[in-house]
């Protein structure tokens, strides 16, 4: 009875732990319906509407994602509804990682109200690729908790998981190409949390198995839907090119004089309206045929970017190093303002409970600023990859501020504008790293049980002895 009382004992604070999850869920899906969509969000919209055809300008898996979701449901709205479910029910399977591991209900409800924290909450409705990156790597670090308690014989159940969890590691990086930074120490985390101690032949099956889950689905989305190539990386170059080269430098440079007036008009222009990045939309004019769109003479951008940047190494590095800096110390829109103007009639559902989010995270941005600044997350990220602590959840707390870490600091090449939305992971791998490495102390180990092989044998000697022990005592008796 005893045993009994106890296991629905459990069970009622899972029960706990699933209401407060879903409560939280359906007044996140209210807040943002029908979801904050920036114009990069209302492009992507109009790709998987069929009203533009899709490009590679954003990875088009999340257009396609969107198209299929439209299909189901028959409203846009539904890729905002999906989001928030993902994300509560990662944290509700982390939440209840950490109740099996730790006994603590308000342990678990701290990892629940971490979703609700600013820092956090404020994208969680917005359509953007880094909020899918976020949560595909987020579900993929629940799973990986979850098979820290899995019974060493639950093979087909290890696999299962682990499959899942390739899944979303694949579109992790699919929907946005620097994920694979983040990316690869969750991925690490996963395979050291099924397996505890993998053979190389292990590691061998689960790295070829992710491997040709990227190749397979890039090369399946390039033939069937056929995105338009935009070379995008030609924006970061517009920045290096504009802001390391002198406007006597971009007179003389060897391409053609369409593009060199170009060049030179858009320096001059970055200079007059001090804008230190993200050109192409403020300085260049955008791409050749409209917005999102390939600029003209791609390959000589690119071949006056790789001969200049050789010759101008400080400068680069300078450039570099300064834009970084402001991405550390200077992070600007920690909150997307609901939807952009559009010719979708698509407006806010709720635009009363969205002044009152815009007020909690604006509030919090101004008296908490911490929540908000790269260089305190990238700090707390190399403090959890040294010292992850002890017990059942260090593993992954080294896993998760390796892979906050990694995502920070792969922005220094590449940053295009100094926003808060790019060290989102960061900032929730970290937060939920920091709970990890608080509740898991006093925990032992990782919690995996014995195979059962080895429980009953471990039965069959305990037996033998007590009936060895009762045989010598009745003869003494």
């Amino acid at each position: 009875m005893g045993h009994i009382g106890h296991f629905g004992h459990r069970w009622r604070r899972a029960w706990v732990l699933t209401v407060a999850a879903a409560v939280c869920c359906l007044a996140t899906t209210l807040v943002f319906s029908p979801g904050y969509l920036s114009h990069d969000s209302l492009y992507q919209l109009k790709q998987a509407m069929g009203m533009e055809p899709l490009s590679d300008w954003h990875p088009p898996v999340m257009s396609l994602v969107w198209r299929a979701l439209i299909a189901v449901t028959g409203t846009p709205a539904s890729m905002a509804v999906l989001q928030a479910v993902i994300f509560w029910a990662a944290i509700w399977v982390i939440a209840c990682c950490v109740q099996e591991a730790t006994v603590s209900r308000t342990g678990a409800l701290a990892v629940l109200g971490a979703g609700l924290l600013p820092h956090v909450l404020t994208f969680v409705g917005v359509v953007w690729k880094d909020v899918h990156m976020a949560f595909a790597l987020l579900v993929t670090s629940a799973i990986a908790l979850s098979g820290l308690r899995l019974r060493a014989d639950r093979r087909a159940l290890r696999w299962a998981l682990f499959s899942l969890g390739v899944l979303f590691l694949v579109y992790a990086i699919l929907v946005r190409k620097n994920a694979v930074f983040a990316a690869i120490p969750v991925f690490v985390m996963l395979v050291l949390a099924l397996w505890r101690k993998p053979a190389r032949r292990i590691w061998i099956v689960s790295t070829a198995a992710l491997a040709l889950g990227l190749v397979a689905s890039t090369a399946a989305i390039a033939a069937v839907a056929r995105p338009v190539k935009t070379s995008q990386v030609s924006q970061i170059m517009l920045d290096d090119l504009l802001h390391v080269l002198s406007v006597k430098e971009l007179q003389s440079a060897a391409v053609s004089p369409s593009l060199r007036e170009r060049l030179v008009a858009a320096a001059k222009e970055c200079d007059r309206i001090n804008s230190l990045s993200d050109t192409y939309w403020t300085c260049y004019g955008r791409g050749e045929r409209g917005p999102f769109t390939a600029v003209a003479h791609t390959d000589q951008i690119t071949s006056l970017w790789v001969s200049e940047m050789i010759r101008h190494v400080p400068g680069y590095l300078q450039y570099r190093l300064e834009l970084f800096s402001k991405f550390l110390f200077e992070p600007r829109y920690q909150y997307h303002p609901g939807i952009a103007a559009n010719d979708l009639q698509l407006e806010l559902h709720h635009p009363r409970l969205g002044r009152a989010l815009q007020t909690y995270v604006d509030g919090a941005a101004r008296d908490l600023p911490v929540l908000f600044a790269g260089w305190f997350w990238l700090t707390i990220a190399v403090v959890l990859a040294i010292r992850p602590g002890s017990g059942t959840f260090a593993m992954p707390v080294r896993a998760l501020g390796i892979s906050a870490a990694a995502y920070v600091l792969a922005y220094l090449p590449i940053l295009p504008v100094t926003n808060y939305r790019y060290m989102y992971w960061s900032a929730i791998a970290c937060t939920v790293g920091v709970l990890l490495c608080r509740l898991g102390r006093g925990t032992t180990g990782v919690g995996v049980e014995p195979p059962q092989r080895e429980v009953h044998g471990c039965q069959r000697r305990a037996s033998r002895d007590y009936l060895d022990l009762d045989r010598r005592s009745g003869s003494s008796r």
